[in-house]
């Protein structure tokens, strides 16, 4: 299972990182890469690059001053990669920060709907159309049903995840379904009342849809694939329907305290976070997860610690570095086009940020002075650097003269 569960504690609560994942990178990328044990994907190349680099003089460091006293603050560039720990929260705060004003004000569910683990291989093998089908019949499934039973235009938020607790491959999608919408006939906003959930009816809903997706792309002959004939094929998604396919929904949460959290820790964050790396000894790493098969008393998964070798690690690590241009995040239904949501209808919460970013609370305001520090100048440091490196220096430092030269 992954470890994408509703959490009820503050975001102020997250310890302090004891460890970076960039360092272990630095310490053993190299030789990997000399020999690997699975091919380097172009876009896991870059990642890893720009992990390295983040937050490092050869990205650059603006420099801020308080005029009054003078105090001099070092603010370091972020490589701004998805697949970044550091920078994937960062993004994420944002994103939630933006998208909460803009999600119906009515309660909301979040869904889980998992593929099974037979699929993995065809998944690896097609990419992004097969996650592409993923996403669209799980939301397309839940949207079908609340306009069938209620008579509703929902929205829906849904979150591609590829990854389980120990990091192997766990395809799956996150969804923060409005529970309730607006009515077509009359434009009237109306809450859905109760918990009530048909899951063998979505079960089967979402497994149709999404075989009917498979079986299309197999006819066109557009699936990767080594089946003999269609006879075989079709064998085996018989074989893979022995059992349910894997749906869950959470009870529904008030907007936007509750749900903006389950967003704000699980949109687009990497698929492992610094927080869980509990130790980095030689050419090793281990890092904390939960397992759902060991419940202890009180109902709670039993958490261990994985210990890997680099060459075990980077690999199991690198399969989930997002596809290029593919987007993680997508929106159904009335979140398709916001636009035509009636403002009244929208969350009216205050637009002061609910989650911050914590490393950046008091960087551009000086506290002796109590007024904000004053941009003075960027330094980058030159140094020799591998291809990948200087193509993200280039690209970021791109970026930064547009945005000064808009400013």
């Amino acid at each position: 299972m992954c470890d994408c569960k509703i959490i009820e504690d503050p975001i102020e609560d997250i310890p302090e990182k004891k460890y970076r994942l960039a360092d272990f990178f630095n310490a053993h990328w190299d030789n990997y890469t000399k020999s690997p044990k699975e091919y380097i994907q172009p876009e896991q190349y870059k990642a890893v690059n720009a992990i390295r680099v983040c937050r490092t003089r050869a990205l650059g460091v603006d420099i801020y001053a308080c005029e009054n006293c003078g105090e001099i603050r070092e603010v370091y560039h972020s490589c701004k990669n998805r697949f970044c720990p550091t920078c994937g929260w960062q993004d994420t705060v944002r994103w939630a920060n933006r998208v909460k004003g803009q999600m119906l004000n009515i309660p909301h569910r979040h869904a889980v709907f998992t593929l099974p683990h037979a699929l993995n291989g065809l998944i690896k093998g097609n990419g992004k159309h097969l996650l592409n089908i993923l996403m669209r019949t799980s939301a397309d499934t839940m949207k079908d049903w609340i306009s069938h039973k209620y008579r509703l235009r929902t929205g829906i938020i849904t979150v591609l995840h590829t990854y389980g607790e120990k990091k192997d491959s766990h395809y799956h999608v996150h969804m923060i379904v409005s529970w309730g919408g607006i009515d077509p006939a009359t434009g009237i906003l109306k809450r859905i009342e109760g918990e009530y959930v048909n899951y063998g009816f979505l079960q089967k809903k979402f497994r149709n849809k999404f075989e009917d997706s498979l079986v299309e792309l197999y006819e066109k002959g557009e699936l990767a694939q080594d089946f003999e004939n269609k006879v075989s094929f079709l064998k085996f998604l018989r074989k893979i329907n022995a059992k349910n396919w894997a749906i869950h929904l959470e009870p529904s949460m008030e907007l936007p305290s509750n749900v903006i959290r389950y967003v704000g820790r699980y949109s687009k964050r990497a698929c492992l976070s610094e927080y869980k790396i509990t130790n980095m000894e030689g050419e090793y790493i281990s890092f904390r997860y939960k397992d759902y098969k060991n419940i202890d008393i009180e109902g709670k998964p039993i958490e261990k610690e994985l210990t890997l070798h680099y060459r075990d690690f980077f690999p199991l690590l690198l399969q989930h570095v997002p596809l290029p241009y593919f987007r993680i995040v997508r929106y159904y239904g009335l979140y398709s086009n916001r636009g035509d949501i009636s403002k009244e209808y929208l969350s009216q919460e205050s637009e002061e940020d609910e989650l911050e970013i914590k490393e950046s609370r008091d960087i551009y305001y000086c506290e002796h002075c109590k007024q904000r520090r004053e941009y003075q100048f960027t330094e980058i440091e030159k140094r020799k650097t591998g291809r990948a490196e200087q193509l993200i220096i280039k690209v970021f430092k791109r970026q930064e003269m547009h945005k000064r030269m808009v400013a």
